[in-house]
């Protein structure tokens, strides 16, 4: 397994607050982890409200746990919502299933890690993650089709 390198991670995150900044997003929060569920880093830039930290890693921990980016996990909840109240109550709460938390992935497609951001709305959170993996040279998978 590749690893999701301290330095992949700080580029990420600064690239999506990067991202974010120049398109006028609110404040942000935004936690990556590796892709043993572990954190990785951690920013919350100034003014975001309280508990985003929480809910970004909740978007990062969901990818994570379903293997799906949380855009794919936003629609199971409408098509599935009991699954997902079970799925989110097996993983201790930590699964927010909305858009935002994006998989990363390397170019051959295997698994490093997970970006959750949470401050704007769902899609803006989710374009500040995809940036950022992006800018780091690794491959977003945000659960779309």
């Amino acid at each position: 397994m590749t690893a999701l390198t301290l330095d992949a991670a700080q580029t990420i995150l600064s690239a999506a607050l990067a991202a974010a900044a120049e398109k006028g997003f609110k404040p942000l929060a935004v936690a990556l982890v590796d892709a043993r569920g572990a954190l990785k880093a951690f920013a919350a830039q100034d003014g975001t409200s309280l508990k985003r930290g929480e809910i970004a890693l909740g978007k990062a921990n969901g990818a994570l746990a379903l293997g799906l980016g949380s855009r794919a996990i936003a629609r199971m909840a409408v098509e599935r919502p009991h699954f997902i109240a079970a799925a989110t109550q097996a993983v201790g709460g930590s699964l927010v299933p909305v858009p935002g938390g994006v998989l990363v992935r390397e170019a051959t497609g295997e698994l490093v890690g997970a970006v959750g951001v949470s401050g704007d709305t769902s899609d803006n959170d989710e374009t500040a993650a995809v940036a950022g993996i992006r800018a780091a040279g690794l491959t977003p998978d945000t659960g779309e089709g």
